[in-house]
């Protein structure tokens, strides 16, 4: 089969052998997957994102040594089914999965593995377990948002957000965009977003923040502290002394940057007892100083990825419409166009999702 090959930090295109389904596995023909900003990390940084997990004990353990197809954010159509499967779905089924394989021997990650291919090549093998049908009508590249969507809405529901919490997003990239679709979806009123990029800052209002903020000209945090005032005096608590007024709505921000330093900037900004939500995946050391989080009492909290009930929610919600997808897709490309869309990608006025389609000409 045809796949773009993650090869010594540079994407080629090569002929590679098309994978056999084990036991409990499918092979799929890949339909559409999109290209993901830990796709563009790992192609940078794939070593220390080994190493980092080794270390942490994550799933990460690819030999990076050798060729690597990357892809986690897919849809795709069955073809044929490996040894001790049930066959519940028939052959052209349109499906997509979380990107994990798991085998008696442990797991592994779909894009993110020597073994296991990801979406940039025009086959895959999946978990039959983890199969899930997508809805008549909906397209394959509005399901293969479905993955990285559902990473806003395990922020979300890890962020143990309330009616009277005020959020704010920091950073309207693909991750910062997920959490919004998915705070409109948990109905916070109102969210407030910042993004140094114009044509992010409108996609943040698409999918559903209410006050969007420019940082090299106001701060999101002044525009959040407005947003945050009560509208009944009587519902605000009695501060202690020690705690500077006034008594505003709780804050819960999420980091979707990732960049080093923006943790430290947010916990310096960030009003007292705020709960730091962190979203952005930072591919390098950072640093912050304690006394933010100590002299404020801050809560962070780091997450990551999402549960199978969570992703099966989010396949409903993009079905039913409950979160728009259509403002996301900003580019189309086979798998010979895929080395010029991660170049692309570095400009956040170009792009938030391209789409990979293997089969594309």
């Amino acid at each position: 089969m045809r796949a773009v090959v993650m090869r010594d930090h540079t994407l080629v295109v090569d002929d590679v052998p098309t994978p056999e389904p084990g036991p409990g596995e499918v092979l799929v023909r890949t339909l559409a997957c999109g290209i993901c900003g830990s796709d563009l990390h790992t192609l940078k940084y794939a070593e220390q994102i080994v190493e980092a997990s080794r270390r942490a004990g994550g799933a990460y353990h690819w030999d990076v040594n050798r060729d690597v197809i990357l892809g986690h954010e897919f849809c795709a159509e069955v073809v044929d089914y490996g040894p001790q499967t049930r066959r519940a779905l028939k052959p052209g089924t349109c499906v997509c999965s979380m990107p994990l394989i798991i085998r008696s021997t442990g797991v592994d990650c779909i894009g993110f593995s020597n073994d296991s291919p990801g979406g940039y090549g025009e086959y895959m093998r999946l978990t039959e377990d983890l199969l899930l049908a997508v809805p008549n009508g909906m397209s394959a590249a509005h399901a293969a948002l479905v993955e990285p969507l559902a990473v806003g809405l395990h922020a979300v529901e890890r962020s143990r957000l309330t009616a009277e919490d005020v959020p704010l997003v920091i950073g309207c990239g693909p991750v910062g965009l997920a959490v919004i679709a998915a705070l409109r979806l948990k109905g916070a009123q109102p969210i407030v977003a910042a993004d140094f990029s114009s044509r992010r800052r409108e996609l943040a209002r698409q999918m559903g923040a209410e006050v969007v903020v420019d940082p090299s000209g106001s701060s999101p945090y002044e525009s959040w502290q407005e947003m945050a005032v009560f509208s009944d005096p009587a519902r605000a608590p009695v501060l202690p002394p020690w705690v500077p007024g006034p008594a505003l709505r709780p804050a819960v921000i999420f980091e979707c940057v990732g960049v080093p330093g923006v943790i430290d900037q947010i916990m310096a900004s960030a009003p007292h007892h705020a709960r730091i939500i962190v979203v952005g995946v930072c591919m390098g050391k950072d640093a912050i100083e304690p006394m933010f989080g100590i002299g404020k009492e801050l809560n962070v909290q780091f997450v990551l990825g999402y549960s199978p009930q969570e992703f099966g929610a989010t396949l409903g919600h993009v079905a039913e419409g409950k979160i728009t997808t259509e403002p996301l897709i900003t580019g189309r490309v086979g798998v010979g166009g895929v080395a010029e869309a991660f170049e692309d990608l570095a400009s956040p006025e170009n792009h938030v999702k391209i789409m990979v389609e293997p089969w594309r000409c």
